[in-house]
């Protein structure tokens, strides 16, 4: 069986492969300081707590942006696996051609998510994130990375309104059941969810456009992705395990 590990600024998400069927996945956050021993032991019990004997897990694959926590955590896989991972970075087979300015700038989760794309719905398609960032990375019918946009995750907008504004409170992120907010949380809901709705049909609709791409397929990922693909026509497929599946496409190219 395979493992892939994604390695977000938020968390690190896991998923387990038999073949091309996704068994389970799980999370653990990425900023808690861990020793190898602690991501060994964790990795361990989540995976059998999901009825998966470590022995059957013969490979590894691994997609970061965060460099910290890759020391730890490779090591962890080496120990306790035996298993040394595959490093999504320069090398890998993905079969993505990176021809922006400097390929090298391009985060590996970007990189994977545009191969899931790419390999489970064809180009052109336009690659949507709503992690901790939010991206918008254009792929063209030949499978190039031809661009990409970045911008402040819904919540890091959140974070950035109840850190610097003294009044407002923390809150859920959820869709209000009006925009015409009433009170403060509501008003907060309504600003972040249908701020991002505006944000993302106008970014979408600007790289198709300029582009000149035709029949462009808009698919979405990340955890907050669903609200936001929910709430719109400009994108066509919400996939919450896209970089999952595009770590298990890219592990099958360097056989």
């Amino acid at each position: 069986m395979l493992l892939t590990m994604d390695v977000g600024n938020t968390n690190i998400t896991f998923g387990v492969f038999d073949r091309r069927t996704l068994l389970t996945t799980f999370r653990m956050t990425t900023k808690k300081p861990r020793t190898s021993d602690e991501f060994g032991v964790s990795i361990i019990d989540m995976i059998e707590r999901n009825r998966i004997a470590r022995t059957e897990i013969t490979h590894v694959i691994t997609a970061s942006v965060v460099p910290d926590v890759m020391h730890s955590l490779n090591n962890a896989i080496v120990k306790y696996f035996d298993i040394t991972p595959i490093i999504v970075g320069p090398g890998i087979k993905t079969g993505i051609r990176v021809v922006t300015e400097n390929p090298k700038q391009i985060g590996a989760d970007r990189i994977v998510d545009a191969a899931g794309a790419y390999e489970l719905y064809g180009g052109p398609v336009l690659v949507l994130d709503f992690g901790t960032a939010t991206t918008y990375d254009l792929v063209d019918a030949g499978g190039a990375f031809v661009a990409g946009v970045t911008a402040p995750g819904i919540r890091i907008s959140a974070k950035a309104l109840w850190q610097d504004a003294a009044k407002l409170p923390e809150i859920e992120i959820c869709k209000p059941a009006s925009i015409l907010a009433q009170e403060t949380i509501s008003s907060m809901q309504a600003g972040l969810v249908y701020g991002q709705i505006g944000q993302t049909e106008y970014i979408v609709r600007s790289m198709i456009a300029e582009s000149g791409y035709k029949d462009v397929k808009v698919v979405a990922t990340g955890g907050l992705g669903r609200i936001i693909a929910n709430e719109t026509e400009c994108i066509d497929i919400y996939d919450p395990n896209l970089t999952l599946s595009g770590l298990r496409l890219i592990f099958e190219k360097q056989k």
